[in-house]
Formats: structure tokens, C-alpha cells, sequence
């Protein structure tokens, strides 16, 4: 079976957990305490790649404070199903100091990419480091970090679509689903 056939099968016998217009409300539900939250707070929009770029595009927009934008990219997975150690791809050209950080991505799972990403802003001597991301999954151990907007929880299953990917693929998918355990 070629990768392309095998993506196809975890694609098309997946369980959608949240199709496109629950996502929608949610990121307007997210935005909407965001902007409450950092109206004043001139921030700093920091988007994870690449699992934050559909929710970064998505959320950014629904955004009504003036804001700039930067990215970051701290992977653990490498376009495999389970994580390792991270590895620094891309550091923020914009200068933390002093900044208030919204960081944005897919999802917060274990929590050592976002600690670490988050540790990395205050290091930089940043104001506040906030985070938002569109999935919490629920596990059974405590987390290194909480994500201060949090999108969806969901069961402890291995996710693609709106940004979070398998293998590599999928990210562009416009819900949320959960591949099968078979298919792992």
C-alpha cells in the first residue's frame, strides 16, 4: 500500500468528532474572550507551525485589536504519530521584550511543545504570555502547562484536520477527526 493509499483509508474511515461549523463557533467564541481579554495589551500573535496555521489564519481574522504577527516552530513529532524531543525550527524575528504573547496552535496534548515555546517568550523578556489552541486533549496526567483559551476537550485519540496532522497529512481537512486505533 502506497503512503498516499494509506492516507486515504485513515481519511475516509475516521470518526468526526467536530465538522466545520462547530469549529466556526468555537474560534468566534475563543476570539470573542481573546479580545476582551488583550483589548489593551498591544500583543504580540504568535503562531506555532505548522499545526497553528489553519487556526492562526482562522483566528487571526475574527481578531479586532491592532496586533502583530510572528511565528515560531518547535516540533516534537516530525510528521510521526508520537512525540520526541523538540527541536527548534524557526524562532520569532519580532522582539518579545516587554511584548504581551498571545501564542496560537492546533493543540495542546502532552504540553511540552507549549511550555516550552511559552518558557522561550519569558525568557525573551516578555510581559505576558498568554496561549490559545483550538483542542485540549483530556489525559489522566497532569499537564506542565494550561492553555488560557481553549477551543474544544477532547478524548484522548490521535487527531487531524484544522491544522493538527497525520504523518505529515491532513491538516487541510475541515473538521476534527480521530483516526482509527487500527490505522496507527
Amino acid at each position: 500500500m502506497t503512503i498516499l493509499e494509506h492516507i486515504n483509508r485513515v481519511k475516509t474511515s475516521a470518526d468526526l468528532l467536530h465538522n466545520k461549523a462547530e469549529v466556526d463557533a468555537v474560534l468566534d467564541r475563543m476570539a470573542d474572550e481573546i479580545n476582551r481579554v488583550l483589548a489593551e495589551r498591544n500583543p504580540l500573535f504568535l503562531c506555532v507551525m505548522n499545526g497553528g496555521m489553519v487556526i492562526g489564519g482562522e483566528l487571526l481574522t475574527r481578531l479586532t485589536m491592532p496586533l502583530t504577527v510572528d511565528a515560531i516552530n518547535a516540533s516534537r513529532y516530525r510528521n510521526q504519530t508520537s512525540g520526541d524531543s523538540i527541536e527548534w525550527l524557526l524562532k520569532p524575528k519580532t522582539l518579545l521584550h516587554e511584548r504581551t504573547i498571545l501564542i496560537v496552535d492546533d493543540i495542546l496534548d502532552e504540553g511540552l511543545t507549549l511550555a516550552a515555546i511559552a518558557d522561550y517568550c519569558r525568557d525573551q523578556g516578555a510581559a505576558a504570555v498568554y496561549s490559545a489552541v483550538l483542542v485540549e486533549k483530556i489525559l489522566a496526567q497532569d499537564k506542565p502547562v494550561q492553555a488560557d483559551f481553549v477551543g474544544l476537550q477532547v478524548e484522548n485519540r490521535y487527531l487531524f484536520g484544522c491544522g493538527m496532522d497525520y504523518k505529515g497529512y491532513l491538516r487541510n481537512m475541515p473538521g476534527i477527526y480521530a483516526v482509527k486505533d487500527n490505522l496507527l
